[in-house]
């Protein structure tokens, strides 16, 4: 029972150890996943447009802090992730004012472009987180 209950406490202090040594980076990304996912999920012919405006809103916040905790190691990727972000802000704009067939469409290709930015910097970070 001393074993066991030994082998469990050192099990539970290396995944704090390894916890605690995580990268910034790292939690940075999966803020920007998330918003990401939920930025690729909605449906803008059901909800429109406005229905993306507060997932954008908290990307660029994240993708302002990943792009701090990146920079140095990422920083090529990094800064296509924030292009496709604000090529995205760009095209929710001129939908906005103009809703029409190839406003819509630049909008979902410009939604595409971020989720491909953000898988090609997770998958330069992977050996990191």
């Amino acid at each position: 029972m001393k074993r066991f209950l030994v082998l469990v406490l050192l099990l539970s202090g290396c995944s704090s150890a390894a916890e605690a040594a995580r990268p910034p980076v790292c939690d940075s990304w999966d803020a920007v996943q998330n918003t990401v996912d939920h930025i690729r999920d909605v449906n803008v012919s059901a909800s429109g447009l406005s229905a993306l405006r507060p997932y954008l809103t908290q990307l660029k916040t994240e993708l302002n802090q990943l792009y701090v905790d990146a920079k140095a190691q990422f920083g090529t990727e990094a800064d296509a992730l924030r292009v496709a972000a604000d090529q995205l802000g760009t095209s929710l704009r001129v939908a906005k004012d103009n809703p029409d067939v190839t406003n819509l469409a630049a909008v979902r290709a410009s939604v595409g472009d971020v989720r491909t930015s953000a898988n090609t910097l997770h998958n330069a970070m992977l050996s990191t987180c």
